[in-house]
């Protein structure tokens, strides 16, 4: 994908327009969320790592970008402020695999499932449309979203690359 990259880190979001690229890199069991105005070609993305912001041991220590529910919050002001419409907004979503296997496990180990779980729940609570995901599995991806198009690349070790 063509344009300026912008990194986003673990645990944070950045917004862009126009010629910009925002990209992540290893999303594991974490949740890349990418939400974009097609009309004003504005988009966010985030790199959650938690479901929730609840688990902080203070709000003080909260880093937006950092929960499911407070990364998709922080994100929609900054779009809104940066001139977009949540009447136009749509989201993808990406990682939440399960990166590791124990014998004893249960559902509540699995960071990444909860990861989609909370994502997919905050993103109804604001009535943003789900308009892509992929998610799951056992492996990580590299996702960009070009903001002149919306698109949004997936890359995976030994697998196809994607592009939604």
């Amino acid at each position: 994908m063509e344009g300026i990259k912008v990194k986003v880190g673990m645990g944070d979001f950045k917004v862009g327009k126009d010629n910009d690229v925002l990209v992540t890199y290893g999303l594991g069991s974490c949740v890349g969320i990418t939400i974009y105005d097609p009309d004003k070609k504005l988009g966010g993305m985030a790199h959650v790592m938690l479901p929730s912001s609840s688990i902080a041991k203070s709000s003080a220590l909260v880093k937006e970008g950092k929960y499911a529910d407070t990364a998709i919050r922080t994100m929609i002001s900054s779009l809104i402020s940066a001139g977009g419409d949540i009447i136009n907004f749509e989201a993808k979503i990406f990682g939440g695999a399960k990166m590791f296997s124990f014998e004893s496990e249960r559902d509540s180990m699995d960071i990444g499932k909860r990861n989609v779980i909370a994502v997919k729940e905050e993103l109804v609570k604001q009535r943003i449309p789900l308009k892509a995901e992929i998610t799951g599995e056992d492996y990580g991806r590299t996702i960009e979203l070009e903001l002149k198009s919306g698109k949004v690349k997936v890359v995976s070790i030994n697998k196809p690359v994607l592009v939604v």
